[in-house]
């Protein structure tokens, strides 16, 4: 009898076809009208079928906020994307714990399947996320392992971190699951990532007989890893990753970083964070040297907004930190245009400022967990920003004495003023006999101005800050061609 297929066999099929779809139920409804025909199964042609979709992003260096960021945002856009699997690019000597927990949590919750492709290295916890992937692929004469918790002198720290940081690779390693086999009346347990080798990883006393007995903290080369499960196979590119898992048909997407995201890198790098302490600082002290100008300090603010934004998107900077730089700046506001002299105001100002602009380079994690370690980052990072705020009083003290001194400064003048209209040139000596005087403020002192005393107007400085135009006077002293003055009552 002649083969053929029935009509509504020929219009199932043919709107699978043109449609591309992939229904389980149109699959069986054209199987099972085939089968009913007696007709052999027609081939669903590779043009039409769904490529698999890798997402591909890298850990490639020290494991802080930043990468837990790239992390999240990575696996967002894999789910967007729909993506098959999910494929880390590792490559580092570690970081920071609390990071690094936040990165291994979120991939074992992941229902996307995750590989990890080790070239080079996975020390400390990024062999803690590598275990947490489905799959581990390493390229030849890479490692894996030495766990240990240290702080930045690379010594150990006490052994309460170390047992938190041995329970989360074991707990790790135990994630992956187990197999149970009844052999002759015993249950054997044989685990898939074995949890002894994930403690051996951050605990030289661990001993795993035949791996691990020499009192040294476990490292695994490639070979060792493929032979002991934490492995599935050797790579030297992400192609031959693919081929080790099977993977056939498939297109790659990789994250990329916007323009934002490398600007917020660029601001956030330890060269530029320093020089916009300079900037800040500089700005500060050029408004206390010359009150009321404006520029410097709206130049120290707007250096604020670009140190501490970078560092508040990456999770460094806290609320209250920028809220101490932002008191401390309105204290010396204060002191510069309201208070008279330089006294508590302007100290406590400065002090909170370095306080903000010092925590904020510090994650605040630290803290709760290795106080000896929070100490020691404190001191770095005081160190950073004194040293900074140091070198732009410098700079601002030779940049000034340089820019009066420099022909491109020196400007002609071209009229003349006559002591008629109330100038007037004055000596040491004419300084001399201007204090005990009075006179009257021809402008507003905030608190620099000018004072007009027996008729002729000279540059004053107020000893209280602000003082209003047309208020009675009195010099109270002078110091290298500056005189300086307070309210009569105030003198009285």
């Amino acid at each position: 009898m002649k083969r053929q297929i029935t009509f509504p066999g020929l219009l199932i099929l043919l709107a699978f076809f043109f449609t591309g779809a992939t229904n389980p139920a149109i699959d069986t409804l054209i199987n099972s009208d085939l089968h009913n025909s007696k007709t052999a199964i027609v081939p669903v042609p590779d043009t039409i079928r769904k490529k698999t979709i890798i997402y591909i992003f890298p850990i490639q260096k020290e494991i802080a906020k930043p990468v837990w960021r790239i992390t999240q945002k990575s696996l967002e856009e894999a789910r967007a994307l729909h993506a098959d699997y999910i494929l880390i690019r590792m490559n580092t000597y570690g970081g920071l714990l609390n990071d690094a927990d936040s990165i291994r949590t979120t991939l074992l919750k992941c229902t996307i399947p995750t590989m990890v492709y080790i070239n080079n290295n996975a020390a400390s916890a990024g062999a803690l996320i590598s275990i947490a992937c489905d799959s581990i692929y390493m390229h030849s004469g890479s490692t894996i392992g030495a766990a240990t918790v240290v702080n930045q002198t690379g010594q150990q720290v006490p052994d309460k971190y170390q047992s938190y940081m041995r329970g989360m690779m074991r707990a790790t390693a135990e994630a992956h699951g187990k197999d149970t086999i009844l052999q002759n009346g015993d249950t054997i347990i044989r685990w898939h990532r074995d949890p002894r080798i994930a403690e051996a990883m951050v605990d030289p006393r661990v001993v795993v007989p035949g791996i691990c007995d020499s009192g040294k903290v476990l490292t695994l080369t490639t070979e060792e890893a493929i032979r002991l499960g934490y492995c599935e196979g050797k790579a030297e590119n992400i192609e031959e990753v693919m081929q080790q898992a099977g993977i056939k048909d498939y297109e790659i997407h990789e994250f990329i970083l916007t323009p934002v995201e490398k600007i917020i890198g660029f601001l956030a790098s330890p060269g530029v964070s320093g020089f916009l302490i300079m900037i800040i600082v500089g700005g500060i002290y050029f408004e206390l040297r010359t009150p009321g100008v404006g520029f410097p300090l709206a130049a120290a603010i707007l250096a604020a907004i670009l140190y501490f934004a970078p560092l508040y998107l990456e999770g460094l900077a806290a609320h209250w930190e920028i809220l101490l730089f932002i008191v401390g700046l309105i204290l010396v506001a204060v002191e510069i245009f309201a208070i008279p002299g330089f006294g508590v105001a302007g100290i406590s100002g400065i002090t909170l400022i370095v306080t903000g602009l010092t925590l904020s380079l510090i994650d605040n994690f630290v803290f709760k967990f290795d106080t000896a370690l929070a100490m020691r980052m404190l001191i770095k990072s005081l160190f950073i920003v004194l040293v900074s705020a140091l070198t732009a009083v410098i700079l601002s003290i030779f940049l000034t004495k340089k820019a009066t001194e420099s022909r491109k400064f020196k400007f002609a003048l071209h009229t003349t003023l006559e002591s008629g209209e109330g100038f007037v040139g004055v000596n040491q000596k004419q300084q001399q006999l201007l204090t005990g005087k009075t006179g009257v403020t021809h402008t507003v002192l905030r608190p620099a101005g000018k004072v007009e005393i027996d008729g002729e107007i000279y540059d004053a400085i107020s000893e209280i800050g602000f003082i209003e135009k047309g208020t009675s006077v009195k010099v109270t002293r002078h110091i290298t061609g500056q005189i300086y003055v307070l309210p009569e009552e105030e003198k009285s």
